[in-house]
């Protein structure tokens, strides 16, 4: 189902209009999203996260916000006293506009009056620092401050500014056109009016505003918000950010968007540009850069990314690592990243309505952005590991943690951008479940949902999603509504995980077929009551490394449908690490109970090998230590560290020696 340039279409009046209530909302392409008016999630697993995310994240970024002084930092610039009693980093701004966004996408199925309240206060606080000419900043540009765009190297000044606009658009798509809503329009009028054709020839160190110049352009349909991103674009990778201690890739500003061959670089800044470079080049019918953004997402998903879907192997730089450079134990994979690679894998599949994009998104909101929050959703993972030596300290519930690593979730931390960007992912996530097209509607992820829309023509069709996914691999597509008169096209995509395995879709008439890794069709005229089955082969597998990726060489992980295990030490008798552990891959994993994993191995000798003068010997020399057979219980990755302090790892030595 991959899409062709003669295969994307224009949404524009009926087909477009169907739904206001998008988070990306292209005027053209492969696919049509469906927005939070369309797509509602009634259950299980993402219902329970949403549920968690509205009743308790939102609140608990809003206090810390509050309590570290960030939201305050607005006040001290209206009351002239922000030179002595600003707080945060140079990006805290950014963190008020993420959480605004997140409860403004929540409104869009959320009616509680709090939250439209909680959004107007904060508004009137942001709105107080915004100056007359639409600038907008804490930490520049006010009396006692540097200078107004003196370091876009490391200022964040646009950055700040894309969040600001996408929580004003979010506002207006999901309430109308709101005070904040103002506040971001004047904002991006600064923008171009400071850094259009003839003004500043600079570009943001960190990528965001591309983006959400664009969408804004889409919002309002002004065009200058569009060729204002399109510029940013173009000069990247022109040389022209400072040179600095990690290298002009470190902002992706050593050579063009169009002929970069691969992701690289601070990965969140490269996932951004790269959701920006494709915004541009649907919106401007650019098909070399959206071929560019293509060649640099496959090379990267190919060669620099962790099984969970996790981005980015170096902490000093938060950065990719070279071509297979993965080490679980060192595994950054910020959860930010994660975030920005959904986001981008969501604009390529619009795009092209190829569902490798979707599978990837799948596989990182699974095991990266869903692992990040704490079951409470009160603590998170900034950085998410694939093997954890240490068990670590209990985060202390009222500080802030000065690191990104942790054994366990932190409540916040001095650079906090993880937490609001995980709050609004999940406000938003109904929009990432399903498209339509000329033809039909497309189901990309699985949840119990209800799913109403329009189709080209005016032929309303609605549907009921019924699964036990992820545990389970049953999906049961009701149709409830239906034209009478005109056959349409059900797309369901069968995960790529299934592939040597077998899944089957029954129609409803009863047919059964088996259906390969990809897209499986049924064109029909469908009746109200019709019902169509997909049954996948979810069962716990393993998987092995490509040998090229010399850390993991020697080992094997499991993996159960989208979902990633890991061993915890929690689970292991006698305290044991989990670096005692090894498994036999000649037997297959089992399910076991409370949805673990039950993997044949052993475990070390208590004592393991005694200490030497020298710990290398010649191999005829070497003495494996003893060790006794067992079974070896395994839980979803997403789950590890809500029992308290455990070592953990996901890729696990082998009985083969």
């Amino acid at each position: 189902m991959t899409g062709r340039p003669d295969e994307r279409h224009r949404w524009v009046s009926e087909n477009r209009e169907s739904s206001t209530a998008l988070p990306v909302a292209p005027t053209r392409g492969r696919l049509r999203p469906l927005g939070l008016d369309e797509v509602r999630i009634t259950g299980g697993f993402w219902a329970r996260r949403r549920h968690v995310n509205a009743t308790a994240t939102l609140d608990h970024c809003r206090d810390w916000m509050e309590r570290t002084g960030w939201t305050g930092n607005f006040r001290a610039v209206a009351g002239g006293r922000i030179e002595q009693d600003r707080r945060g980093r140079e990006f805290a701004d950014s963190e008020i506009y993420k959480l605004l966004e997140a409860m403004a996408w929540q409104t869009g199925t959320d009616t509680r009056a709090g939250l439209d309240a909680d959004i107007a206060a904060l508004t009137e606080a942001v709105a107080s620092a915004q100056q007359p000419d639409g600038y907008l900043n804490t930490a520049f540009g006010n009396p006692g401050q540097q200078p107004r765009y003196s370091d876009l190297e490391w200022g964040h000044e646009l950055y700040c500014y894309g969040f600001l606009i996408q929580a004003g658009i979010a506002q207006a798509r999901t309430r109308g056109e709101g005070e904040l809503t103002k506040v971001a329009l004047r904002a991006a009028d600064h923008i171009c009016a400071t850094f259009g054709r003839g003004g500043l020839e600079g570009v943001c160190g960190h990528a965001e505003i591309e983006t959400a110049l664009v969408e804004l352009a889409r919002l309002t349909g002004e065009e200058r918000y569009l060729e204002q991103a399109a510029l940013f674009i173009e000069r990247r990778g022109q040389g022209t950010l400072a040179d600095g201690e990690f290298g002009r890739a470190y902002h992706q500003d050593d050579q063009p968007v169009r002929e970069a061959t691969v992701l690289r670089g601070h990965a969140v800044r490269a996932l951004y540009l790269a959701s920006g470079a494709v915004d541009v080049a649907v919106e401007t019918d650019d098909e070399e850069l959206l071929a560019a953004v293509e060649r640099q997402w496959e090379a990267a998903v190919a060669r620099r990314t962790y099984l969970t879907g996790g981005m980015g192997s170096h902490h000093r730089d938060e950065a990719f690592g070279d071509d297979f450079v993965l080490p679980p134990d060192r595994a950054y994979s910020e959860t930010c990243a994660g975030v920005a690679s959904v986001q981008l894998s969501w604009r390529l599949l619009l795009a092209t309505g190829d569902p490798r994009y979707a599978d990837l998104a799948e596989r990182t909101l699974f095991n990266v952005v869903a692992t990040s929050p704490a079951e409470d959703g009160r603590s998170f993972f900034y950085a998410n590991t694939l093997h954890r030596r240490h068990r670590g300290a209990v985060p202390a519930a009222d500080e802030v943690s000065p690191r990104a690593e942790s054994s366990l979730r932190a409540p916040w931390f001095a650079v906090s951008c993880c937490p609001t960007n995980v709050a609004r992912t999940l406000a938003q996530l109904p929009a990432y479940l399903a498209t339509a097209d000329d033809h039909g509607i497309q189901l990309h992820q699985y949840a119990d949902a209800e799913i109403s829309t329009t189709l080209t023509g005016g032929h309303d069709v609605a549907l009921a999603v019924r699964t036990d996914y992820p545990s389970g691999g049953n999906v049961t597509i009701r149709v409830d509504r239906s034209p009478q008169d005109h056959p349409w096209t059900l797309s369901l995509r069968v995960p790529a995980w299934t592939d040597g395995a077998t899944a089957y879709l029954v129609d409803p008439d009863g047919t059964c077929r088996t259906v390969p890794p990809g897209t499986a069709e049924i064109t029909r005229l469908f009746r109200p009551g019709d019902e169509i089955r997909l049954e996948l082969p979810v069962k716990p597998r393993w998987i092995a490394p490509d040998p090229r990726i010399d850390a993991v060489r020697g080992t094997a992980a499991v993996q159960r449908g989208p979902l990633v295990y890991c061993a915890e030490s929690v689970d292991l008798p006698g305290g044991r690490d989990v670096d005692a552990v090894r498994v036999d891959p000649s037997a297959e994993p089992e399910d076991g109970p409370d949805g673990s994993v039950v993997a044949p191995g052993e475990l070390a000798g208590q004592d393991g090998p005694g200490d030497s003068v020298w710990p290398y010997l010649p191999l005829d020399r070497t003495t494996v230590a003893a060790a006794e057979s067992t079974e070896i219980v395994l839980v979803p990755y997403n789950s590890w560290a809500n029992r308290g302090p455990s070592t953990m790892r996901v890729w696990l030595p082998t009985t083969e020696r």
